[in-house]
């Protein structure tokens, strides 16, 4: 019983146990005799954190914070989200990735292999938790703009769930991360004596549909009703697989469709500023993998719900990629961007496509970092007096371009996001404030919806409307400062608004799977977790 409580992430409040809960677990003589507080706790944790030489170490300490005590490590992180978002997710999930085989410390999550093919229902039934609600799942094949890093994206699926409830309060017990190892290309990594993963090319795509399939089916048996959760899969698998699967079971891609969600958010905090309908914009995406027409596809069907005819609304939308423009004659092009391949002349250079096609928004989802040059974004501010311009690829380094090159080369008019947070830029005796393009303002939220009201099936709508609804979040006076996303510091409030509306949404398109309740957001704060210790 003693070892147990104290080795339970769960159930372990450390120093906090009070004097008859020690008695009782027979903790007594275990502990040092103070009985903190769970401030007091949060307050070591701090020192510990101050102490930590980078973010790296904090990123390692705060995860093993979590596997010895959950509820301390959740009220830690949701008592400043600006602050700790960053240290567990992006951007030091990225560095975590890339160490993954050299700071792995216990095992997270579980990890499925292509070798438990024909017994993954065996496998998932050694999963603990019986009642697990959603699974994160990721082969790690197109990590944060890193490509393929095999086992090495672990942290990934891991550091999404922790999202959901630091982020929206979504309880933790029934999440479930999971690495799916399908095999690596990465040369580098499976030469790596301490890499975690399997040191095998990558299954061929027959075989690996059939895993999935698998996959998909034997999550549905063992755990009913769980909503799977695709993250960083390979640009064509990540389309393949949300087509294939969301008619069938509980599933999203939050790479395509949250991605899409904050992206349309933004622009249409920034068409407040601008005026006018989005189906009445032109917009160029730079970039045109799974991200790029992930968010063209739901750009279409926000302007179709507008009343835009769909063949016109696509029409206004022009991709590029690291190919050149992308055209009707092009012959390497899939599915998903002939939609977008327009009967145009070949151009290679980014500032000629920009000067030709006259857009109002600029979408970067490239990962080539500095793609928008000096001429690009003054091509933009030329056109536009005040030129939307997203650079969403990260990490950092990977940004189409900074904050401050963006205002500094619009003489400050850019409304300006990124897919990683800037500092706040003065220019002209005015502080700008770039957005952050971050899908963690959408998809914690979307989950909570799930969790509460048990659809069936979800789509592009939903997350359409998780966009209208995270816009309404930010304030006027907000938008006059430039922000296009609301503040990270109420994301918790923030998001629980969202998913609130969310469940209206659903409870209104007979799409909720329980039964409405009398009063929605009295029950929505009935279900969310809250960081405090049982009695």
């Amino acid at each position: 019983m003693t070892t147990e409580i104290l080795n339970s992430a769960t159930r372990n409040k450390d120093t906090a146990f009070n004097k008859k809960e020690r008695e009782e677990a027979q903790l007594e003589g275990l502990l040092p005799p103070v009985i903190d507080s769970l401030e007091t706790q949060m307050q070591r944790v701090l020192e510990h954190l101050h102490n930590k030489p980078d973010d790296i170490e904090k990123y390692i300490y705060l995860q093993e914070l979590a596997d010895r005590n959950e509820t301390l490590f959740f009220a830690t992180l949701m008592s400043d989200p600006v602050t700790f978002i960053p240290l567990v997710y992006d951007p030091t999930i990225a560095d975590a990735c890339m160490k993954y085989g050299h700071i792995y410390r216990r095992p997270k999550g579980m990890y499925l292999t292509r070798e438990m093919k024909g017994r993954l229902k065996d496998v998932l039934r050694n999963w603990p938790q019986k009642e697990v609600q959603f699974i994160c799942v990721s082969s790690g094949g197109r990590i944060l703009g890193l490509g393929d890093i095999g086992a090495n994206g672990a942290p990934i699926p891991v550091g999404k769930l922790q999202l959901y409830t630091a982020c929206a309060a979504v309880p933790p017990q029934g999440l479930l991360p999971i690495h799916l190892d399908i095999g690596t290309g990465n040369k580098k990594l499976k030469d790596d004596p301490l890499y975690t993963g399997l040191r095998e090319a990558k299954l061929e795509q027959q075989a690996l549909d059939e895993l999935l399939d698998e996959f998909v089916a034997a999550v549905q048996e063992v755990f009913p009703g769980c909503c799977i959760h695709f993250e960083d899969w390979e640009g064509n698998d990540a389309i393949r697989y949300l087509q294939r699967y969301q008619q069938q079971a509980l599933v999203y891609n939050d790479d395509i469709q949250g991605t899409a969600s904050v992206v349309l958010a933004g622009l249409i905090t920034a068409l407040q500023t601008t005026g006018g309908k989005l189906s009445d914009q032109r917009v160029v995406f730079a970039g045109a993998g799974s991200a790029g027409t992930g968010i063209a596809n739901m750009l279409v069907e926000a302007m179709v719900q507008e009343g835009a005819d769909r063949h016109k609304a696509q029409s206004a939308i022009t991709l590029f990629d690291k190919n050149g423009l992308i055209v009707a004659d092009r012959d390497d092009l899939n599915d998903s961007q002939r939609a977008y391949a327009h009967d145009m002349q070949p151009e290679s250079d980014l500032q000629k496509v920009v000067e030709r096609v006259k857009p109002t928004m600029l979408i970067g989802v490239s990962t080539q970092g500095g793609l928008f040059d000096e001429g690009v974004v003054k091509a933009m501010s030329k056109l536009n007096d005040r030129p939307i311009i997203f650079a969403l690829s990260n990490p950092t380094k990977n940004a189409e371009c900074t904050a401050s090159q963006a205002y500094e080369w619009s003489d400050g008019k850019a409304l300006f996001a990124a897919g990683v947070q800037f500092d706040e830029v003065k220019i002209k005796d005015q502080t700008r404030y770039p957005g952050q393009a971050n899908n963690f303002y959408i998809f914690p939220a979307v989950s909570l919806a799930i969790y509460a009201a048990r659809p069936a099936r979800v789509d592009d709508k939903l997350f359409i409307e998780a966009a209208r609804l995270c816009s309404q979040q930010v304030s006027k006076a907000d938008r006059e400062k430039g922000k296009l996303y609301p503040s990270q510091a109420d994301i918790v409030k923030t998001e629980v608004a969202i998913a609130t509306g969310l469940v209206r949404y659903l409870f209104k398109h007979d799409l909720a799977g329980v039964e409405q309740p009398k009063d929605i957001e009295s029950w929505m704060q009935g279900l969310i977790y809250q960081p405090s210790y049982s009695s």
